[in-house]
């Protein structure tokens, strides 16, 4: 019965998935219209998923009133989140920070240090302590980059404003940039602070913001954007994947634009403008010719018909429907752009819309990676982000892991984060909340990732001196403690600058000395409770109640027979009240079957 229940292709899901294309019908929703599935489609879309009680609470107000509860926090609880709280990692001397160890190790030959660490005057591998230095950056920044992840996902859990966390979301999506190349975690949380703070407020603000935001700088290498050598990266992106869209622009336009970019920099976490690295020369660009700046250059760009339907386009395919013609494209750019780029003002005009709430629209969207687990939390009651399964390590394995998206395009979404793979790591996420995994080990205390750098601790451990330890295991699997020792003195170990492994091995644990742990709390799960406070007396009505709760789109009736089958089967009875003692293990296994299912993928 359960493999059953579990045995579905994931074509099934595409075939749930209706074509909404955009209706045209952007009046207003009437108050006769509104109903509980259109507050639970607004509170699923314009949020992470809903709590007990959120969605008669939405019910009882009029359209108007819910929508601007949602995203202008009219009546909302004021937000009382805390601050991320910084392990303290981060040495001034540590920047700015070099682009790779043959970088650090030059720079320490050259000048006699780097990265705060002299350079020893004499003995073994005179640099080590540099390089152990390198790489403890490299790993306490992504350490810290985890736990950030961790505050946000918290955040989404919990904010009384949750577009304000979904609408940052989408930001980092759009404007993506990834630690492993920024490598520092507190321009990664400054740039999410940035879409925090603006991500509702007007495009202009926010465009401007990311362009001198220092995690952008960085990642599109803005140090090497000079009047003498234009670097036409953010140019490119600028108006390829950030405002136009391919096709509304020339490689001319990029490269004049390159210029009027020239000298933009930052120093630590500020930006600045570096004057002798700025071309002050006249450019062309998208039709239109002066001395252009930076700035100049975005307010260029936003007067083009072609920014506005771009983002008013991406903005619907997330909030609304993957599907839209190019008349209701062009009535929302033109909306948009008259609007003065007001991105709450858009979505509140959207969320209003009859278009937002017809049945075509209602359950047709996929659930992002993030989205997923953070409205399953959401709907079992849990007020805090678990700590096993870990966040970071499902959400990457789901595809979507916060502060590393794949590319400078960020995520695909939609049918992409469907595959039959992914579906079954959707359904194991489940497993690991409602039955933990006993063999869980803490990615943040234990880099199971590099398994090579663990063997050097227990290699140290057995008497080996530096050079044997930290051999790659291929090259001593056949080879006694004894011989490797050998082998390690013939080395010669005092003509070794520094031990490239051995920093790594180092790096670690410097930095999981100094970064704070993650807390490691499960996810507190009373199933039997909800059952009996709801007074359900059968395994058919236990069924529709977890339904009700959990599905925006059912699964068919002949599946719900079979999961009430398959109820009745796991506790031996057809009687909820006798089985109340035991029935715990039984309902969280068959909440395991139901967030499996396709149907639960959609909102």
């Amino acid at each position: 019965m359960l493999s059953t229940l579990l045995r579905f292709p994931a074509i099934i899901l595409l075939g749930l998935i209706p074509l909404a294309a955009a209706s045209g019908e952007f009046d207003p929703i009437s108050q006769i219209e509104w109903n509980q599935t259109k507050a639970r489609h607004l509170l699923e879309r314009a949020g992470f998923g809903i709590r007990l009680g959120e969605v008669a609470e939405f019910t009882a107000m009029t359209p108007r009133e819910a929508v601007r509860r949602l995203v202008y926090f009219e009546g909302a609880p004021a937000a009382e989140l805390p601050k991320f709280d910084h392990s303290g990692v981060f040495e001034a001397e540590l920047d700015p920070f070099p682009p790779s160890r043959p970088a650090t190790t030059a720079q320490a030959r050259k000048q006699g240090h780097a990265l705060g660490v002299q350079v020893k005057p004499d003995g073994d591998r005179p640099l080590q302590p540099v390089v152990n230095k390198f790489f403890y950056w490299l790993r306490a920044s992504r350490l810290e980059t985890d736990r950030v992840a961790y505050w946000w996902a918290e955040r989404m859990l919990n904010s009384s404003r949750p577009l304000e966390e979904k609408m940052a979301l989408f930001w980092h999506g759009h404007f993506a940039t990834n630690e492993n190349k920024v490598r520092d975690y507190r321009k990664m949380l400054g740039q999410l602070r940035l879409f925090q703070q603006q991500g509702l407020g007007d495009f202009r603000s926010l465009l401007i913001g990311v362009a001198q935001d220092p995690a952008m700088l960085n990642f599109l290498d803005a140090g090497v954007n000079t009047k003498n050598s234009p670097n036409e990266n953010f140019a490119r992106e600028i108006m390829e994947l950030f405002t136009m869209g391919v096709g509304h622009y020339s490689e001319a336009d990029v490269r004049e634009a390159a210029r009027a970019f020239t000298g933009w920099n930052y120093e630590g976490l500020d930006f600045t403008i570096v004057a002798e690295d700025h071309d002050i020369g006249i450019k062309r660009v998208l039709g239109q010719e002066g001395n252009f700046n930076g700035v100049d250059v975005i307010d260029i760009i936003l007067e083009q018909d072609a920014t506005a339907e771009f983002i008013a386009g991406k903005l619907y395919r997330y909030f609304v429907s993957t599907e839209l013609d190019a008349a209701s494209a062009q009535e929302l750019g033109n909306w948009l752009r008259e609007s003065n780029y007001d991105i709450a003002a858009y979505l509140e005009y959207l969320f209003l819309s009859q278009d937002f709430y017809r049945p075509e629209v209602i359950g047709s969207r996929i659930k992002g990676p993030v989205e997923y687990m953070i409205s399953t939390y959401r709907l079992l009651g849990i007020n805090n982000i678990p700590g096993a399964p870990d966040f970071n390590r499902v959400a990457g394995a789901l595809g979507q892991r916060l502060m590393r998206p794949p590319t400078v395009a960020g995520w695909s979404e939609g049918r992409s984060w469907i595959t039959p793979s992914l579906l079954f790591e959707r359904g194991n996420f489940v497993l690991d909340v409602v039955f933990p995994d006993i063999g869980f080990l803490p990615p943040d205390r234990y880099p199971g990732y590099s398994s090579e750098i663990l063997s050097v601790h227990e290699r140290l451990r057995r008497g080996m001196d530096i050079s044997a330890a930290t051999l790659p295991s291929m090259l001593v699997e056949d080879t006694s403690d004894s011989e490797m020792m050998s082998a390690s003195n013939m080395l010669a170990d005092s003509d070794e600058a520094f031990n490239t492994r051995y920093g790594s091995y180092r790096g670690w644990q410097m930095a999981i000395e100094r970064v704070k742990p993650i807390p490691r709390d499960l996810a507190q799960i009373d199933l039997t409770s909800m059952v009996t406070h709801a007074g359900l007396q059968t395994p058919r009505a236990v069924v529709d109640h977890l339904t009700s709760h959990f599905f925006t789109v059912p699964p068919e009736p002949a599946t719900l027979v079979a999961l009430a089958d398959y109820l009745e089967a796991e506790l031996g009875t057809a009687d909820i009240i006798e089985a109340t003692s035991f029935m715990e293990e039984s309902l969280r296994k068959l909440l395991h079957v139901l967030l499996s299912r396709p149907e639960y993928q959609l909102h």
